[in-house]
């Protein structure tokens, strides 16, 4: 963490990104990492190339996140934040990839350890944590908005504390957030309690879509474009939703198929391109699922990439389901 340390000190304008399509705990670190440098008198660019989740419009500065990440000439330094991988962060990899000195900070166990320097721990509860450790250690201040943005992204990653990766040190951390005054039912009530119309429409949709394999452990649910566009939303309006498919009675892992816009693949073209999300009860290690496919992620959730028609997807899925669930 010294070398992290001093290359932020030296630092004079720095880019920080996160992963398409964010979660709480990509945008918390994202906003927390920058707002907090901001605090010390560096320049920041804040970008992500998805549109937001609508549930993280009550956060302190989230208007500073922007969808353009400027002229990379302009930094010396790139800090990716909850990225297993640089090409997490969409379009903009490649042109990132050349920022003099990029610094990796992330808690997935499957980071391929791109960048110059790295901050990594997966047993650390979210990336935010990782970001606390890091502010602690230079002494800045924690503001407000920075203490809603890090026990956002605790509260998001540990499942309002239910998840396996609860720990000590969350509770500790989000205790001294509320310190510095996070509200937590605030935090609460816009992340898991406020729900659009159009949002349940689409649930609805998925829920008759759900399969469940013949052992019963595993549960999927399809997600299509049609889907997206009869109901007016869009991707970042599942965020969750495939928990639905992981509470089934007995059901030990649950898969979420969500067709690719206009993803056709040159190689297979009756089908289409698929990103699979996974969720375990616990007892399953999704991220040794999604390692199969090319994928990963944490033992709890993960994810992977495949191309192919819809019937050949699930085949697969269900044939890893009989044979290893």
């Amino acid at each position: 963490m010294y070398r992290i340390i001093q290359q932020l000190k030296n630092s004079k304008k720095i880019l920080l990104a996160t992963h398409i399509h964010p979660d709480g705990d990509a945008i918390g670190s994202l906003l927390s990492m920058g707002l907090a440098l901001e605090e010390i008198k560096k320049k920041v660019q804040l970008y992500n190339e998805s549109v937001l989740p609508a549930v993280y419009n009550f956060l302190p500065s989230i208007h500073r996140i922007k969808n353009d990440p400027g002229e990379v000439e302009d930094y010396d330094m790139a800090i990716i934040l909850d990225c297993s991988d640089l090409q997490r962060v969409g379009e903009a990899a490649e042109a990132i990839s050349r920022i003099p000195v990029i610094i990796n900070i992330d808690h997935h166990p499957t980071n391929s350890r791109f960048g110059r320097y790295q901050l990594i721990d997966p047993k650390a509860a979210s990336t935010t944590v990782l970001v606390y450790r890091l502010i602690e250690a230079m002494g800045i201040p924690v503001t407000t908005a920075v203490a809603y943005a890090i026990y956002t992204g605790i509260m998001a990653d540990t499942g309002s504390f239910r998840f396996s990766n609860t720990n000590s040190e969350a509770f500790k951390i989000c205790h001294e957030m509320v310190g510095h005054g996070a509200d937590a039912h605030k935090v609460a009530h816009h992340v898991y309690e406020t729900i659009s119309l159009k949002r349940v429409k689409l649930l609805n949709m998925l829920f008759d879509t759900i399969e469940i394999s013949e052992n019963g452990k595993l549960s999927l649910m399809t997600l299509t474009q049609n889907m997206l566009h009869a109901t007016g939303t869009s991707i970042i309006d599942v965020d969750g939703l495939i928990n639905y498919a992981r509470r089934i009675e007995n059901v030990k892992v649950a898969a979420l198929l969500c067709e690719r816009a206009g993803a056709r693949n040159p190689r297979s073209p009756n089908g289409s391109s698929f990103h699979v999300s996974l969720r375990s009860d616990g007892s399953v290690d999704v991220a040794n699922l999604a390692a199969v496919f090319g994928g990963g992620g944490h033992r709890n959730a993960a994810g992977f990439d495949v191309h192919g028609p819809l019937p050949e997807v699930k085949k697969s899925l269900y044939s890893i389901a009989n044979h290893l669930l």
